[in-house]
């Protein structure tokens, strides 16, 4: 069974920096793609940002690029996302996500139907 484990959200002002980390269970780590979604408030679940076991590929949604780092550390079992220029709208619950589907896919994918572990999730707010 795997767990995944946030920390690092909190309340941050307009134009801050937050770094979230997420701490999975399992040997397997470093031969999956790992991800972070996000939930506002009266809103579905989006993805924000991937990372492949592969090379470090990573994808980010459009609202994040340039701001938003996602990186991993395979030896400590740790996915990061670094979190700069924030806004308000960036304001909701963060969630580490492990793709279903191995080294089979390389590139992360944005759907949520290809991830089947999710952490319990951490909140950030942004004031303005």
């Amino acid at each position: 069974q795997v767990q995944l484990i946030e920390s690092g959200g909190g309340l941050v002002q307009t134009g801050g920096s937050l770094r979230l980390s997420c701490a999975a269970s399992g040997r397997t780590f470093s031969d999956y793609v790992m991800a972070w979604f996000r939930q506002a408030p009266g809103k579905e679940r989006e993805f924000v940002a991937g990372i492949s076991w592969k090379d470090g590929i990573t994808s980010y949604t459009d609202s994040v690029k340039g701001r938003f780092t996602v990186s991993r550390d395979n030896a400590k079992n740790t996915l990061y996302l670094q979190m700069n220029s924030m806004k308000p709208e960036d304001t909701a619950v963060y969630y580490c996500v492990r793709d279903n589907s191995g080294r089979t896919r390389v590139v992360p994918s944005t759907s949520i139907r290809a991830y089947d572990y999710w952490g319990q999730g951490t909140q950030v707010t942004v004031s303005s």
